[in-house]
């Protein structure tokens, strides 16, 4: 077992025969093991050089390499669920030497992208996905009588999401021929049974059982004591070594296992073996996250990402003081707030380390809900909560928050419920990419009643803000970004804002700066040359109507600048007020243009959407040089 990080590129004689599924197959099945060792290393190294994704890609090594060798990929569609896991997938498809640039820009996404790779049959980056993209993709075979196989893999935490089961009971009612591999590294469904599991997997996956399974059937079915008696025993058989067994079977899956992830010759035996099956089939494995790195396989939450491997400080230097996470001033807020309020309760569907609630979780365990990847249900549930007089805050991701849409209207927003939403990883969120970002939100919360959206512009506001939220007696969101913010510091105390109102930080003439959330700082960087007025907004939703009048009489152009979309955003509010009230003001909006941004660094993301300061001020040099705004006689 490797123990530390290799330094240098390991030596991968076996991959580097390998790096695409063609040659894989013509590998021998004995050396698969050894194949296995090369792939860790190389994966270990690689992702010390660049950080990303880590413990998860590490527990599916086997059987990444047993789909690629058994399935005829790319034909054959393999759909990852999540895609956390993928980059074993990544290594041994054709992209083994451009890894050293994933996540960066232009470089590898994080996840599979279909248009990267023809092996990426599905884009994916939110859980619980998969079964529903394979099952169309098996129909879709049938359709075409195409003689395609699809196999959806899916670990133990996906399946907690409601879209998973909807899926799998659509399958069974299809009789879809696709396979679903069951992937749990976290022990937390079944117990690992060892090698009577393994053996009886290759029994009940064979085409000798199977076709003798089926023709039983069509005796028995004449013969309704003798078919009961046969389907028990069978049930019972498949409870001893998988408790999974009977609630799938259930469902109307055949289901095999668990088996030992991490034995590549076994599951090669059994994947070609549940290859040829028909019907919907699940293949349950256990794997352990983090496998072959001792520090992840012991710490697999800490060790689910990292980030690259720095040199360390060199002696006598000072390290730079660590500015606090957004994430980490509403776990110090919450954490406060919950000892001033006894009836807070604390929410997340699964992002509790994300979110910053792990002090939350220990010091008020009784009040903390970890409800798992169900971002729905997190809805719904404080909902039905606050109908009770609790307070619940909901942390979820901005992203993540889509998936609670319909909640959020018809079961918070339309009851007007009390109801804080801490809505994290708001606005671009860099190597991670477009399947994360959070640049919806505004447009998708602004257009619901009852609901006051907030709109931090650095830590301290935004612990006020969290706060001022609180406070409010119905549906409320603060919305903030990813990271760290300006460093300011950060004030004990808290004290609620006037809700609805923002503040001036700079006066200037000609030009009046409306910014929103983070960015507040570049607009007021851009306002310097162009000595143009800056307007903190702090709230969406309701917009400070009176400031904007106050601006718009005192300035030729407003613009609005907003680290989310454009279209339908905190802009496109403040657009609707002008007009509505004919104030006659040009209005220029800034914010990032209808396209997903690919993957770069945060700043890199920041800078090709123009919303850096040097962007918003040529941006707005840009507006004054057309001949409309040259006629209307602004100086500089």
């Amino acid at each position: 077992m490797f123990n530390h990080i290799p330094l240098t590129c390991p030596n991968t004689p076996l991959l580097d025969q390998a790096s695409q599924p063609d040659a894989l197959r013509q590998l021998p099945i004995s050396v698969l093991p050894a194949l296995a060792r090369e792939v860790r290393e190389y994966l270990l190294w690689c992702t010390g050089q660049t950080g990303g994704h880590f413990g998860a890609g590490l527990g599916v090594v086997e059987l990444t390499i047993a789909l690629h060798y058994v399935y005829q990929t790319p034909f054959d569609r393999v759909i990852w669920d999540v895609g956390h896991q993928a980059y074993p997938h990544k290594i041994l498809t054709g992209r083994k030497e451009q890894m050293l640039t994933i996540r960066q820009k232009d470089g590898l996404a994080a996840f599979p992208n279909r248009a990267e790779s023809e092996y990426d049959t599905f884009g994916v980056g939110h859980s619980s996905t998969s079964i529903s993209a394979a099952l169309g993709m098996s129909l879709a075979a049938r359709h075409q009588n195409s003689g395609r196989k699809v196999v959806a893999v899916i670990g133990d935490g996906a399946m907690t999401a409601g879209m998973a089961f909807e899926a799998l009971h659509d399958a069974a009612h299809n009789k879809a021929d696709m396979l679903v591999v069951l992937n749990d590294n976290q022990m937390s469904i079944s117990p690992n049974v060892g090698g009577l599991s393994n053996y009886l997997a290759q029994i009940w996956s064979s085409k000798q059982y199977m076709a003798l399974r089926e023709e039983g059937k069509k005796v028995l079915a004449t013969m309704p004591v003798a078919w009961n008696f046969a389907r028990r025993t069978e049930e019972s058989m498949k409870h001893l070594t998988a408790s999974t067994g009977t609630l799938f079977e259930a469902i109307g899956f055949n289901t095999i296992g668990p088996i030992d992830g991490h034995d590549v010759i076994e599951l090669v035996h059994v994947l070609r073996n549940l290859r040829e099956a028909k019907g919907p089939q699940l293949l349950h494995i256990y794997t352990t996250k983090g496998k072959g790195f001792a520090p992840a396989e012991a710490d697999p939450i800490g060790y689910h990402a990292i980030t690259k491997i720095a040199p360390a400080v060199e002696r006598g230097q000072t390290p730079a003081l660590k500015k606090p996470k957004y994430s980490e001033v509403f776990g110090q807020w919450l954490c406060d707030m919950a000892v001033a309020d006894s009836r807070l309760i604390g929410i997340t569907p699964a992002m509790c380390e994300g979110s910053g609630m792990v002090r939350f979780a220990q010091e008020f365990a009784s009040r903390f809900y970890d409800v798992a990847i169900a971002e729905q249900h997190a809805v719904t549930l404080a909902a039905g909560m606050a109908c009770e007089g609790l307070k619940p805050v909901v942390a979820i991701y901005s992203t993540f928050l889509q998936r609670g849409y319909d909640q959020l209207v018809h079961d918070v927003a339309l009851q007007n419920l009390d109801v804080t939403f801490a809505i994290d990883r708001a606005g671009l969120v860099g190597e991670d990419g477009p399947t994360h970002a959070g640049a919806y939100d505004y447009a998708y919360m602004r257009t619901i009643p009852n609901i006051v959206i907030c709109a931090p512009a650095d830590e301290n506001e935004c612990r006020q803000l969290l706060y001022t939220a609180y406070l409010h007696q119905g549906c409320a969101a603060v919305r903030y970004p990813r990271g760290t913010g300006t460093g300011v510091a950060i004030a004990p105390n808290m004290t609620a804002l006037p809700i609805g109102k923002g503040e001036v930080k700079r006066h200037g003439q000609k030009i009046a700066i409306l910014a929103f959330g983070s960015m507040v700082a570049p607009s007021l960087q851009a306002a310097q040359a162009l000595n143009a007025t800056v307007a903190n907004m702090r709230f969406v939703k309701p917009l400070d109507e009176a400031l904007i009048t106050h601006l718009a009489a005192e300035h030729d152009l407003l613009v609005t600048v907003e680290e989310h979309a454009i279209m339908g955003g905190a802009g496109s509010a403040v657009n609707e007020f002008v007009l509505a009230q004919n104030l006659g003001n040009q209005v220029l909006n800034l914010g990032i243009p209808d396209a997903f941004i690919e993957h770069a660094t945060h700043n890199e993301m920041l800078s090709s959407c123009g919303l850096d300061a040097q962007g918003i001020e040529q941006a707005i040099l840009a507006r004054l040089a057309t001949p409309k705004t040259a006629s209307s006689s602004l100086k500089m």
